[in-house]
């Protein structure tokens, strides 16, 4: 008896503190997020920066499109804009300016894990239950898309090798026999109704996956598929500096500019004012490509788009990991719940870059946070000794040495050269947020679909194929480099008016587009089930 009430009691504590943080959690989703932090930790990707890394173009007084965020959401949607521009026959009258508030690519893009690797069979059945059959497979093959599409980019860039764009095996390893089992069973009810997309999943039981994968001698099984890797930042700043070069009179990129407020269109005004610390911008469309951050504008999407601190390491590999690794990738499922991912470069040091699961964070600590100057002590803690843990000690074998060379000089020696933090923006219905913004979800009423020139010395604003307007791509819950690129093309196809030209109804997943009572359903309450 006395033992069920110890219970009882740290029950009801238990559920006690549970209900205070969540009364935490609950205010501090309200607040805005702010600007991005000065002084970010230090990502691997980010070094050596790139020559466009402070590119600071004049801030003109007006501007066609303004893009708030210089990751891959905001390049892509500068891209097709200004190609759909060039299209049309009116580059010579077109200004586009991207706004960073830091150096360029410095948000969550250059500070991922660099992986191409669409969930699939882990979501199929939710989102078949959710969202029917034909919208299911719509987001399956949109997130497949990406691997491709990011190739073909990179090829049309001419940054392929720059990019380092591989594709390899992505291995997900179970270490509880339970979750394992479940996994198989989602994976058999994927692959009975998606045979072709699931056609390169197979299953590796207990030694074999051990003994293939050289993994620890407790994994339960492997599911392995295929999947990409690439490096964020050197695909991104290598397609801004080929914006830059090629569209010198029309695309300006402010780094180091913040966008802090955004004034409504008056009589006086027909357009919105973007006021930045160097100057004001008038412009009829206003680009919101900054995913965990977006609600510091947009005060609406707050518990929308909720932001989530993530932790991110370059590690150097053991001396007798095999050099097989580097053609994989790997989630690690841990038995106590859970996931960790890995992928390998190919060249220096072939470091690891293994990145903690953002559902793991230690309590309700990285929720809401958006400073990343620092990262979760605990998680990097744990993530900092789980590799020989995850491949086995003899796998993994004596620790590799610093290379000692004049680059290497400013990592820390020892297995982990860096360690950082980045900001994530998690959906508040597991969907990215993508479209033109209601007034009600913007804040902000919209300028007039036609406006004479702001002043006498501007000349009169380019006619695109959308009203102005508000716009958004964001709220990628972690997995950015399977929802980014392809929603930022949908969404300046959405601008330009050329969604029927573009065939968006034929690889869009109409159900990512933001309407008010998608808005108004969306509720943080369904991320804790």
């Amino acid at each position: 008896m006395g033992n069920m009430i110890s219970q009882i009691r740290l029950a009801l504590a238990d559920f006690i503190e549970d209900l205070t943080q969540y009364s935490v959690l609950q205010e501090r989703l309200q607040q805005s997020p702010g600007l991005p932090v000065d002084n970010p930790s230090r990502s691997f990707w980010m070094h050596p920066p790139s020559p466009i890394a402070t590119h600071c173009s004049d801030v003109p007084e007006y501007a066609d499109f303004v893009i708030i965020g210089s990751g891959i959401t905001g390049t892509s949607v500068a891209r097709r804009l200004l190609e759909g521009c060039q299209e049309a026959g009116i580059m010579d009258h077109v200004r586009l300016v991207m706004l960073e508030a830091r150096d360029a690519c410095s948000g969550a893009t250059g500070r991922n894990g660099g992986h191409i690797s669409p969930p699939l069979y882990q979501d199929w059945a939710t989102l078949q239950k959710d969202h029917g059959d034909v919208i299911a497979q719509k987001i399956i093959k949109f997130r497949l898309a990406h691997l491709r599409q990011l190739r073909q980019v990179a090829e049309e860039e001419g940054i392929l090798g720059a990019s380092q764009w591989r594709e390899v095996d992505l291995v997900d390893v179970y270490y509880s026999k339970k979750s394992f089992e479940e996994a198989k069973e989602k994976l058999r009810k994927y692959q009975q109704d998606l045979p072709f997309e699931a056609s390169h999943h197979s299953v590796y039981e207990g030694q074999e996956a051990i003994e293939t994968f050289h993994l620890a001698d407790d994994v339960a099984g492997c599911i392995v598929g295929g999947a990409g890797a690439i490096h964020p930042y050197n695909l991104v700043t290598g397609i801004l500096s080929n914006l830059l070069a090629r569209y010198p009179t029309n695309f300006f990129l402010c780094t180091n500019t913040p966008c802090v407020s955004i004034s409504e269109p008056s009589s006086s005004v027909p357009f919105y004012t973007v006021v930045t610390p160097r100057g004001t911008i008038r412009t009829p469309h206003i680009v919101h490509a900054t995913n965990g951050w977006c609600s510091h504008l947009l005060e609406p999407m707050r518990a929308k788009i909720l932001p989530i601190r993530g932790n991110m390491s370059a590690q150097r590999p053991g001396q007798s990991l095999p050099p097989t690794t580097a053609l994989r990738c790997y989630v690690f499922y841990r038995a106590g719940g859970g996931y960790d991912y890995l992928t390998q470069l190919t060249n220096g040091e072939r470091e690891l870059m293994l990145g903690a699961g953002f559902a793991q964070a230690a309590g309700f600590s990285e929720v809401g946070n958006t400073d990343d100057r620092m990262y979760n002590k605990d998680i990097g803690e744990r993530i900092t000794g789980a590799l020989s843990r995850y491949f086995g000690e003899t796998n993994w074998g004596a620790e590799a040495q610093s290379a000692n060379n004049g680059s290497d000089s400013n990592w820390h020696k020892g297995r982990v050269k860096a360690i950082w933090s980045g900001i994530l923006g998690v959906s508040a219905d597991w969907l990215p947020w993508v479209g033109r913004l209601p007034t009600t979800v913007s804040g902000r009423p919209e300028p007039p679909a036609s406006s004479p020139s702001p002043t006498s010395s501007i000349k009169k604003p380019v006619s695109v194929g959308a009203a102005p307007g508000e716009w958004i791509a964001a709220g990628y819950t972690g997995e950015g480099m399977v929802h980014a690129w392809l929603s930022g093309t949908a969404l300046a196809e959405m601008i330009l008016g050329k969604e029927r030209e573009g065939r968006l109804a034929e690889w869009f997943p109409d159900v990512m587009r933001v309407t008010h009572n998608r808005w108004k359903k969306a509720n943080p309450i369904s991320l804790l089930s």
